[in-house]
């Protein structure tokens, strides 16, 4: 995968805090943790040293445990906890993680022009510029610069140092820290790794004719991601030339590069 081969899954910011921190947050004294597990704080709260001591999810894999090892004798199935396999289930993480925000936070700067409908975290130094319209709960890292006239919506988290600029739609993403998506483009269900750069015009497509969920090829199969809606998945470094159009499901490994008009029908694997 793309974004696993430059870092492990525990390294990978959802909402810009990393997976191994958002861990740090949830577990207690003696309680461990699958590294790679989405955990819900609900989930958590149904297993005790006394009680239930393992949870697990549908393929009765250990997601967190008391003891020294997980004893599936004495196991809970999670209701919202998962294993993060695949970079479509960090947008499902992502999803819960930012949908659930209920207080904004905002230490940038916002332009009285710009109108936000939602939950907003803006990092220090970064600034929302005038005909930004943000709609739904969206976190923004530091140092980073959205717009003019551009639209974030859906559950997005959007990293430190990134630029979005004119006339761009960014929906349901995670664009990690240094990409920049300056113009007229398009980004739906996606996640773009560390300094990506998009060309002019580049467009991810989300969605199938059919309405049928996306597949995406691993090993050689192609598995169903459970996603009606899913774009592209873009390593670090990455850059596309203008007017570049990627078909759903389809992933970037880092440091490749498109031409000027390419339509990405395939994954783009180094050479």
């Amino acid at each position: 995968m793309p974004l696993f081969s430059t870092r492990d899954i525990a390294d990978f910011p959802i909402g810009n805090l990393l997976l191994r921190d958002h861990h740090a947050t949830l577990t207690s004294a003696g309680l461990h943790t699958h590294p790679h597990g989405w955990l819900a704080a609900a989930d958590l709260a149904l297993i005790s040293e006394s009680g239930p001591r393992t949870l697990v999810d549908e393929k009765q894999t250990p997601l967190a445990w008391f003891g020294e090892v997980p004893d599936l004798s004495q196991a809970i199935s999670a209701t919202a906890s998962f294993l993060i396999v695949y970079p479509w289930d960090l947008l499902r993480a992502n999803e819960l993680l930012v949908g659930s925000l209920t207080e904004s936070r905002i230490e940038g700067d916002v332009h009285p022009n710009a109108v936000i409908e939602g939950i907003i975290h803006l990092g220090p130094g970064s600034r929302i510029l005038p005909g930004v319209f943000i709609e739904g709960n969206v976190v923004i890292g530091a140092n980073s610069k959205i717009g003019p006239n551009c639209y974030i919506r859906g559950s997005t988290s959007i990293g430190d140092k990134v630029h979005i600029g004119q006339s761009v739609e960014i929906k349901n993403s995670i664009l990690l820290s240094g990409a920049a998506v300056g113009h007229l483009s398009y980004v739906g269900d996606s996640i773009l790794g560390e300094k990506v750069n998009f060309g002019a015009g580049t467009i991810t497509s989300n969605f199938r004719h059919d309405g049928k969920n996306h597949r995406s090829m691993v090993d050689g199969v192609l598995v169903d991601t459970g996603r009606r809606k899913f774009g592209a998945i873009i390593g670090d470094g990455v850059h596309t030339g203008i007017h570049t159009s990627i078909y759903p499901g389809r992933k970037l490994w880092p440091n490749t590069s498109t031409r000027p008009g390419e339509i990405v029908q395939r994954d783009i694997q180094p050479s």
